[in-house]
């Protein structure tokens, strides 16, 4: 995704997030294709589903303390 003068997006977030899944999909499933043809066997990688979150600026030292903090689900 290309920027405008100014620091502006030229693409919705959207299709940026499609594309990336798209090519990410694609270049794993080339690269793991015997790995995967076992164990992974419907014609998607990712789901169709995505998050944007926001930090209001917040210093990437303080963003990370906070995932840290997170309680995570059992295995």
């Amino acid at each position: 995704m290309r920027g405008r003068p100014g620091g502006c997006p030229t693409a919705a977030l959207a299709e940026f997030v499609n594309a990336l899944k798209t090519g990410t999909s694609r270049r794993l499933r080339t690269i793991f294709a015997q790995k995967l043809a076992g164990v992974y066997s419907k014609p998607v990688l990712w789901s169709r589903s995505y998050c944007v979150l926001s930090c209001g600026g917040a210093p990437l030292e303080i963003i990370k303390q906070y995932i840290q903090q997170q309680d995570r689900p059992d295995d």
